[in-house]
This record gives structure tokens, sequence and C-alpha cells, in this order.
């Protein structure tokens, strides 16, 4: 029984082998008949393909597929021949595809469709905007989309706005449309994608130049976020000659409740405008244009209500503009190459502003790391403002709060704060330590904070050592 036992194992192992060697043999092997049998079975699987497309028309009642291949509708994905026909029948086709329910009201629910690029590149002459409105949950994905010699240019190669309401019921176009993986090629004619009045909105993964208007437009509606991607009017890894004729906008956000986070702009004569509340930009890098050639990093057009948080980010050789800010927080981020953060009067307001915890690098040409433009008028309104514990090398250090020892001999000390504070003549609170080191106990008192100097006097002159606090900023 032991020897039987001990001898089948060894029988399964050459039978497998044998069958193994077999499958090799004819594996390998070709016929007319066997090429005759694939090319049979090629057109089997093609067919089923084909029947399966959502360019066939189902029968009624049968399920549709979610998944639309867009060169099943006829898109070259060569490039060649203009694709924007195909593009659009396949956009037309998800967004009146079958429903699952609703997400927000009166928001159609797509069940996650996806229009497929199938890595394709794709030239295209008009935007590929939605046709109606009142739609959610759809991905476009996969593939690169290049606008033609005659393409609008003022239009964009993706426009998520509808050319009809179509009776939609909700107060937003679109809910959680996601663009991802994609190359957007505007051929300096207009804009790579435009959202208007959509909410949460997902934009990832892409990669947008050659616009002349704006690589991303966001207009009202609320959530588009924009990560991960990367954004410029010109290919280039920096130190391009042209750098001086940079135009154009990379990001634009005219909403509210919006986020750019881990996205890279290389040129533009703008990186980000804002100009719609409650904003967050993270991780952002921005050597669009250098400020010496007349750009800006990021330039927040919010007079009066700013509501915007800057943070973890890299302006290189280009700086931050804030009109008028009013609840503005800018911490934990880089300046390198005399970039400087510029605070703009329009109308004299000032208000919740810290900027702390940042680094700033330059050129050793005493540039003020914080700058104000009060050629519209001085700021009159300052209180909350806190620009404190900020390091420098190669620029100039500007603070609402200044720290000075003063230490002398007689009866008045003197601390000339105007080299680090960043209002002329404006002081609001102050704290000292009077020291001496005399026998005599003095009486002494602050009796001076004009014109930024702090003046401490005591009515016996005696050997003291003065450390002062000024500050700027807080009004309580």
């Amino acid at each position: 029984m032991t020897a039987t036992r001990r001898s089948l194992p060894l029988f399964m192992i050459i039978m497998f082998v044998t069958t193994f060697l077999t499958i090799q043999v004819h594996g390998q092997s070709s016929s007319p008949e066997r090429d005759r049998l694939q090319f049979r079975a090629s057109l089997i699987q093609r067919n089923s393909v084909l029947s399966n497309s959502p360019s066939i028309n189902a029968a009624p009642g049968e399920p549709r597929p979610l998944v639309y291949d867009v060169t099943l509708y006829g898109a070259d994905p060569t490039g060649v021949t203009d694709s924007t026909d195909a593009l659009l029948g396949a956009i037309s086709d998800a967004l009146r595809g079958p429903s699952n329910g609703f997400l927000l009201q009166g928001i159609v629910n797509l069940g996650g469709a996806q229009i497929n690029l199938q890595g394709g590149n794709y030239l295209i002459s008009r935007p590929l905007q939605f046709p109606v409105a009142g739609r959610g949950n759809l991905v476009i994905h996969g593939g690169t989309l290049k606008a033609s010699n005659n393409f609008p240019a003022n239009g964009y190669l993706i426009d998520i706005s509808p050319s009809s309401n179509n009776g939609s019921s909700s107060a937003f176009n679109y809910e959680f449309i996601t663009l991802r993986d994609l190359l957007l090629d505007s051929n300096y004619r207009g804009g790579g994608i435009q959202v208007v009045n959509s909410l949460r909105t997902s934009i990832d993964n892409c990669y947008i130049t050659h616009f002349t208007t704006n690589g991303i437009l966001v207009q009202g509606g609320h959530e588009t976020y924009i990560r991960s991607s990367y954004l410029g009017q010109h290919i280039t890894a920096g130190g391009d000659r042209g750098e001086k004729h940079f135009s154009g906008t990379a990001i634009n956000l005219m909403g509210n409740d919006n986020s750019v986070t881990d996205v890279v702009i290389f040129s533009a004569a703008i990186g980000i405008m804002v100009s719609g509340q409650a904003n967050t930009l993270s991780g952002v890098h921005c050597y669009n244009k250098a400020t010496g050639f007349g750009g800006t990093g990021i330039y927040l057009k919010l007079p009066g209500l700013t509501q915007t948080r800057i943070v973890n980010s890299y302006l290189d050789y280009t700086g931050i503009v804030a009109e008028d800010p009013v609840q503005l927080h800018i911490s934990s981020s880089f300046f390198l190459g005399d970039a400087y953060i510029l605070l703009k009067s329009i109308n004299g307001v000032m208000n919740g502003v810290n900027i702390v915890d940042n680094m700033f690098a330059g050129s050793n040409r005493g540039i003020d790391i914080v700058q104000l433009d009060q050629r519209k008028g001085a700021f009159k309104q300052v209180d909350q403002v806190v620009i404190d514990r900020n390091n420098v090398k190669g620029m100039k250090l500007k603070a609402t709060v200044a720290r000075q020892s003063v230490h002398g001999n007689g009866s008045s000390w003197i601390a000339d704060l105007n080299s680090v504070l960043l209002f002329p003549n404006l002081i609001k609170r102050v704290q000292y330590t009077f020291i001496t080191t005399g026998n005599s106990f003095p009486n002494h008192a602050l009796r001076n904070i004009s014109s930024n100097q702090v003046v401490i006097q005591s009515d016996l002159a005696v050997p003291a050592t003065i450390f002062v606090t000024a500050d700027q900023g807080n009004s309580f």
C-alpha cells in the first residue's frame, strides 16, 4: 500500500510534464487552418465589441453600457482628421444615457459613465460643450485634445456649460464631473477648460498648454478641485528667452469654495487669479513669469472680503498681490528670487491678515519681503494683521511686530523701528521692559510712538537697558 502511494505522485508529475510539452509544441505550430480560425475568432470578438457599443442603438429596455469609447464614434486617434463631431456625439450619448436616480435635486445621476479617449490624440475645431444641463457623475479621461488652426479664439477645448438648459430644475448646471489624465493643447487659440456654475467638479492629472486666455476658468458654482496638474502657455522649464512676452492666466477662479492642490504653473502672465471667496491654494509652484517682467504668481482680486488660504506653496521669482485683503492667510511657503507679497490698497482696508512662518530668499538688493501699494490711498482701516515669524536671506525683513533693545545712560531712550515695521507711522501697542543697574528706583513711562519710534523716559538719569515690542496690527 505504501509503495503504491509513493509511485502515484511520480506518475502524476510525468503526466503533467508530458501534457505541458504537448501544449507548448501545438501552441507554436502554425497552419492555414489555424490562421483562418484565429481570424474568424478576431472577427467574432470585434463584432461583439461593436454590438455592445453605445453607437449602436440598443433594443428598447435593453441595458446600455456606461463606457463610451470615442473611436467607435469615428474619432481619429492619430489627430490627422477633425474629431469634433465624433467626440460631441459620445458626450451627447453619455449625458443622455441611463440614469441612476438623482444627486442634488434636478441633477440626473449618470452612474459613473465614462467617455474614454483611449489614449488617442484628437484634433477639434469647436469647443466640446455639453449639450444639456442637469447631469452628474460623469468622467472624461485618458487622451489628448488639440485645437485646430480655426478653433474659436475665445473658446475652450472642454466647456462644462450647457448649450441648452433642457428644462433642468437644478440651481447648478452639473455635479460631480471628473476630468482626468488629459493633455489639452489650445494651440494658442483660446483656453483649456471652462467650468460654469457647477458643483463638485474634479480636474485631476491634467497638462494644459498653449492657451491665450485661461488654462482653466471657473465661473460660479462651488467646489471645483484642481489637483496634480501642470499648466503653461509655453512649454518651458524656466529661463525662457521669451518670458517677458508670456500672457494669459493659468487658473482663473471666479467662484467660491474651490481648491488648487499640488499644481505647477510654468508659464503665463498670471499664475492664479482669484476673485471668489473661501478658496484654498496648497502645494502650488508658480514660476510662470518673473515679477521683474511684470508677472504675478497669485493675484487676489477680492477687495474687502478675500477669505483665501495659501499654504505650503512655492513662489519662484514671482509673488503674490492682494487687493484690500480681509481674512487672508499665507503661511509655510517659500519665496525665491526676490519674490515678495504686495498688499494693494483699493479702499484702504486691511483686516484679519496672517502672513507667518514663510521663507524668503533673494539677491541682496534690499527688497522688502512684504510691500504696500498705496497709490490709490493709504490703508486707513488696519486691524488683526499679523506679519511675523518669517525668515529672510538676501532680502529685507518687514513685519507688523518689531522688537528692539536700547542701552544707554540717561533719562531718555529711543527705539527706532522703521527698518522692520511695515506701515509708516502706525504703532498701536507697545510693551517694554526697563532694567537699570543703578541703586535708584526711577519712575519711567512711554512718552511717544509717532513715526514708528518708541520713546521711553525716566525722571532720573540712570544706566538702563530697554527691551521694546511694538505691534501695528492689533487694536486690542
